[in-house]
């Protein structure tokens, strides 16, 4: 069952002056942390032609004839394939639901979760390029709205920025079969970040994950909710509205549904972290009257332990 999320929405500033402003900051604190979510120019598990040494793995139908071990072959009689790491950039891709529930903003937020969804890439944009990775993006509700290849070049940024803010949240989320669908653009192995509410069903949710993982994806998710969302404060009789489809809405005594409510909810966040834990996909919960630096800060702080 999705929360009910009362409608509400507040415009966005600039994302890319936004970012640059608070990055200064930030910069301080990456500086001895983002080793821990960007590889940079360091040595990254992506296999390749390199003279660095691996290990070997049996010859399955496919490979390249000219990566098999002879020698070994004349010791075993069997065809191993040699592997080798190779010095490699981070391809990040950022993928940013825009879908109707994304447009509410509360009392106490700092701004719309969609816009703090773009707020947060940017940040993660700019720390990436700047580390020479590559970042992409992907803008979706139910289906793919935009998507930006991987590119690591300075200019780069601005495309990201004018392609976050020509999109208004609208329409219903559909996040597994958009994950699902846009998994044959992704390309080879990355980092995926994930900014969402994640209010779908994560069954469908967790079936892409497993897709995007046979990939070699490693996937990151950033759950965005209001504090609204988290504490269900309303008071009086209330009109709670869809903002998926305008024409679903409740009026109520919200004293009525909240009990029920917080059940669902803590339901919900227990699957949802049971499930990334189980497959291996690190969350970190985003709560918009929260500064997007602080959020990322703490994933930074977390990350590198999960290395």
């Amino acid at each position: 069952m999705k929360p009910p999320t009362p409608s509400g929405d507040q415009g966005s500033a600039s994302l890319a002056k936004r970012a640059y402003r608070r990055i200064l900051k930030l910069q301080l604190l990456a500086r001895h942390l983002v080793e821990g979510f960007s590889t940079g120019i360091h040595r990254s598990p992506q296999k390749g032609a390199s003279v660095i040494f691996k290990q070997h793995r049996p010859y399955v139908s496919g490979d390249e004839v000219r990566r098999i071990d002879w020698q070994l072959f004349a010791r075993s009689d069997r065809f191993y394939i040699r592997e080798f790491e190779q010095e490699t950039n981070l391809r990040a891709t950022l993928l940013v639901d825009l879908s109707g529930s994304m447009s509410y903003a509360g009392a106490r937020a700092l701004q719309s979760k969609a816009d703090y969804a773009r707020s947060l890439a940017m940040h993660l944009a700019t720390l990436l390029i700047q580390q020479q990775d590559s970042v992409g993006l992907l803008t979706f509700d139910s289906k793919i709205r935009d998507h930006l290849p991987p590119n690591s070049r300075p200019n780069h940024l601005k495309l990201l920025a004018h392609t976050l803010e020509r999109e208004s949240p609208s329409g219903e989320t559909s996040l597994g079969s958009v994950l699902s669908t846009a998994a044959p653009k992704l390309g080879r192995r990355g980092i995926l970040i994930l900014l969402s509410d994640c209010l779908d069903h994560l069954d469908h949710l967790f079936k892409a994950f497993s897709r995007l993982q046979s990939q070699q994806h490693e996937i990151v998710v950033f759950h965005i909710l209001d504090r609204d969302e988290l504490e269900f404060p309303f008071e009086g009789w209330t009109r709670f509205e869809s903002l998926e489809n305008s024409a679903d809405h409740l009026e109520t005594d919200p004293a009525a549904l909240k009990k029920i409510y917080m059940e669902n909810l803590a339901a919900f966040q227990t699957q949802l972290s049971a499930g990334c834990n189980r497959q291996k996909v690190q969350l970190c919960q985003a709560v918009t009257d929260e500064p997007p630096e602080v959020v990322l800060a703490r994933f930074l702080v977390r990350r590198p332990s999960r290395r």
